[in-house]
């Protein structure tokens, strides 16, 4: 029920502006949008709405050595919750504080990210992006039914489907981890990102062949849409 004071059309003219000005080639676009400060309460109908657009130079959310050889991931404590429970599809504030908290807990334990099972123990996501597993020619992703269907995930799901790969939406559990050879990471910072490992799982099998070549291949179309 937020009123933008702006059109879709100004806020990308606006966004242009600031990419131009900013001289951004390569980097990341957030656009934030919350409630004015009029009341101090949980209603909030009649508060004005706000948005901000910051971009900045950003290559990469992880470094080109842990890309290159693949992140480590450890399961959280912390699981998306359900979507009667809270605005799922949405990049809300308020669902990033999961995601901090798994992160920080991992990277404390000596991993990269963590993995995020949803309320009913299936497989979600990452803190800030979505997750595939590949075996063979077939690739299995989470369905997006409580947490993002990330803009990168639908653009690979395209990709991998034009070059005769077999996708599968369906519910994944922990146990089927080790059954896979490779698995990545998609996301509008993350792009795509090789899995090393997930806990006491090493992907050595695929040795990332396919996952690398989706790189380049999604590198290309990013680069031919610009």
């Amino acid at each position: 029920d937020l009123k933008i004071p702006f059109s879709l059309d100004e806020i990308k003219r606006i966004t242009i502006e600031i990419t131009k000005k900013q001289k951004v080639t390569n980097g990341y676009i957030r656009p934030v949008v919350w409630r004015g400060s009029e009341k101090m309460a949980i209603s909030a109908m009649d508060a004005t709405t706000h948005i901000a657009i910051a971009a900045w130079s950003w290559p990469s959310y992880f470094s080109p050595d842990k890309i290159l050889k693949g992140i480590s991931l450890t399961t959280s404590n912390w699981v998306r919750p359900a979507p009667n429970s809270a605005p799922t599809n949405s990049k809300a504030a308020g669902l990033y504080m999961i995601c901090s908290l798994s992160k920080h807990e991992a990277e404390r334990a000596g991993f990269d990210d963590a993995l995020m099972l949803d309320y009913r123990g299936f497989i979600a996501e990452a803190t800030g992006a979505n997750i595939f597993f590949i075996k063979n020619n077939d690739i299995h992703t989470p369905i997006p039914d409580c947490f993002l269907n990330g803009i990168t995930r639908q653009a690979v799901i395209k990709m991998a489907t034009e070059q005769g790969f077999k996708i599968t939406v369906r519910h994944i559990l922990p146990d089927e981890i080790k059954n896979y050879d490779e698995a990545f990471l998609t996301g509008t910072a993350a792009e795509i990102t090789p899995i090393r490992s997930i806990d006491n799982v090493n992907f050595t099998t695929g040795d990332n062949t396919t996952t690398f070549k989706f790189m380049s291949d999604f590198s290309e179309l990013v680069n031919k849409s610009n």
